[in-house]
Order: structure tokens, then sequence, then C-alpha cells
């Protein structure tokens, strides 16, 4: 056959290296922020599917990564607000509480003397006092009628949980007027007196955590020191683990994660 029947083969050859030199590593860069954003994208659909308990365990560490924590509560430091990981129970308390107490019947004379509200200690269940003096008579440590069956109540619900209770004795700045017996005194025997009520209504001696008296120094009205609104006694049901946590701070041993055995010494 001639050769004049096929076309002349033309080979062209491309060196490899064109590619590279033109465009280097930038696809690498390009393809590792693309990982990043699809892992950050991840980590934000499972947050906002992960429960309100590890959400707040998550931003906890964010908002304290060395773990020593903020002021907390009333008079406790060094726990952080990475306990505040029941606050969802907690919410389902208050509801159910306000719920057994609206069938008490006199509950509408005392409804807008009790105050329910969630801190970083827990909740805080408040029976402030009128004028009149509704859960204490003025000036006297004892219980009255009312403030014995509203006690009685909250001692029926508080007994079904696990959660530790502190109670806490407020005055007025009002002085009690007797040497040797003042505010200070009042306010501690009154949240003693709520204790002895609610322990033996059916509360576990075991659950009691702490009975404070403060006195006048924590004011419900700072502006009006005197007000009857000052006087009140304070049910806390704390968050799970505040106790052993403060326990080991006041050790000055660093808090054991819950499942974690203690170092040994």
């Amino acid at each position: 056959m001639s050769s004049k029947n096929h076309p002349p083969i033309i080979i062209v050859r491309k060196r490899s290296g064109d590619h590279d030199e033109a465009h280097g590593g930038a696809w690498k860069v390009a393809y590792a922020d693309f990982v990043t954003a699809m892992m950050a994208l991840f980590i934000v659909l499972w947050l906002l599917s992960a429960s309100e308990k590890v959400q707040k365990a998550v931003g906890g560490y964010f908002s304290d990564p060395t773990g020593k924590g903020r002021q907390t509560g009333t008079t406790n430091s060094g726990a952080g607000e990475t306990l505040t990981l029941n606050r969802q129970d907690l919410q389902h308390l208050k509801e159910k509480l306000e719920q057994v107490l609206r069938q008490i019947p006199a509950f509408q004379h005392m409804e807008k003397q009790i105050r329910m509200t969630l801190t970083t200690e827990g909740l805080r269940i408040d029976l402030i006092e009128t004028e009149r003096g509704l859960f204490f008579e003025t000036g006297n440590p004892k219980p009255s009628e009312a403030g014995t069956g509203l006690l009685k109540t909250l001692a029926s619900e508080l007994s079904k949980l696990p959660n530790k209770v502190a109670i806490e004795g407020h005055t007025d700045s009002a002085p009690y007027g007797r040497a040797d017996y003042s505010n200070w005194e009042l306010s501690a025997d009154r949240a003693n007196s709520a204790r002895r009520i609610l322990m033996e209504s059916g509360l576990d001696e075991r659950r009691i955590s702490q009975v404070r008296g403060f006195a006048d120094q924590r004011l419900l009205t700072k502006d009006d020191p005197t007000n009857p609104s000052n006087r009140r006694i304070s049910i806390i049901v704390r968050n799970t683990g505040l106790d052993e946590q403060e326990e080991a701070t006041a050790q000055g041993q660093a808090p054991t994660p819950k499942g974690q055995a203690p170092a040994a010494k």
C-alpha cells in the first residue's frame, strides 16, 4: 500500500509540569477550607438537635475553658455555670409547683407573695411577706398557719426529687428591738423553723444542704430597706452536683467529674 493513502501521524507531547506550575497547591487550600466548613456545619447541626443539657455543657466549656468557674448562686463560688445541666428539669418542676399551689384554697390570697425564679444555683422559691405578716407574724420566728400549710405542700413535692435543698431567711432593715436578739437571729430562726416543717412533712434530712440567715443584707427592695417585701423565706432546689463541687472546692481539691474516681493522694 502506498504511504500516500495514510495521513501523517502527529505526536503532541505535553509537559506534565505545566498544569502544576500554573495552579500550584491552591486547590489543596481550597479543599481544606471546604472540609473545615463542612465539619463546622455538621457540629452546628448536631448542637441544634442535641438536648439542652448537652448544649449547656458545651457552652459552659467555651465560657469557662479553664474550669475555674464564676460566682454562682448566693454564697457559692467556683462552681461555674456548667452546673445548670438540669435547668430543663427545674423548669418542669417550677410549672408543676405552680399547678399544685393553684389547688390550695387560700392561694388566691398569697399568689403575689410567692415568686419562683431559675438561677445558677437552682430553682428559688421566695415566700415574700406582707405588711401584716403572711407566712410569719411580724417579729416572730414561728410560721403562721398559712406559712405552715404552704411549707407542707412544698415538702410533699420536693420529697419526690433527688436534689438538695437550701433554706434562707431574710428580714428588712428595721431593728428588732432587743439587745440580745437581732435580725440575724430572727432570719436564721425562721429558716430553721421552715426546715423543721419540711422535714416533719416528709423531706429527708439528708436532702437539707444549708440553712442560712442573712438578716437585712440581701434586700429585694434596696431603695426601701424597711419594705415588708424584704422579709421572706427562700427555698432553693439546688442543681445536681453543686454541693459536691462546693465541698471539693472548700477542701482545696479540683472537682471530680461525675463517674470518675478521685485521684489518688
